[in-house]
């Protein structure tokens, strides 16, 4: 499917997702990857972080309000905690987490698992969404998100290598 990869290799595509265990057989799905220039230990608070905001581009997906570039010392998220926050008003739904290791969370129908590979001194932050639903709409929602994916992934590079 066109814009179902950005930035990841074959192996991370087959690796098994946390997102795995809520959508078995998807209707589509995507991946997305980045290398971190810094341990996951400095990418987890912004991922954890998410809850504030979508690190996207903030014109679109939080109507012009500026995702915070400092951290704010959140406690880890849990299950049951809302995802992110689009224009301050929270949305979507933490389902699984490992701090440190990954967040899992639904969002309109979509699941989507953000995994943190330490790769000795660097970062591997992956991400992949899942849908079980919508086999005709999902290319249309894989190249959309891949816009907006790789934005927030490299806002998160960007923030956890001036950190480190």
């Amino acid at each position: 499917m066109i814009g179902d990869r950005w930035g990841v290799t074959d192996a991370e595509t087959r690796r098994h997702f946390p997102c795995d265990v809520f959508v078995p057989e998807p209707a589509w799905r995507a991946w997305r990857g980045v290398a971190v220039d810094a341990s996951p230990d400095a990418v987890w608070p912004w991922i954890a972080q998410l809850r504030l905001a979508p690190y996207s581009y903030d014109w679109i997906d939080n109507v012009g309000r500026r995702s915070p570039r400092e951290l704010r010392g959140l406690p880890d998220p849990a299950v049951g905690d809302p995802f992110t926050a689009t224009a301050g008003r929270p949305i979507g739904t933490i389902v699984s987490v490992e701090p440190g290791v990954h967040l899992t969370a639904k969002l309109a129908g979509a699941y989507m698992s953000y995994v943190l590979v330490d790769s000795g001194g660097t970062t591997r932050l992956l991400l992949k969404l899942a849908g079980r639903n919508g086999r005709a709409i999902g290319p249309v929602i894989v190249v959309g998100d891949l816009v907006m994916a790789r934005k927030q992934l490299l806002t998160f590079k960007a923030l956890a290598e001036r950190r480190s």
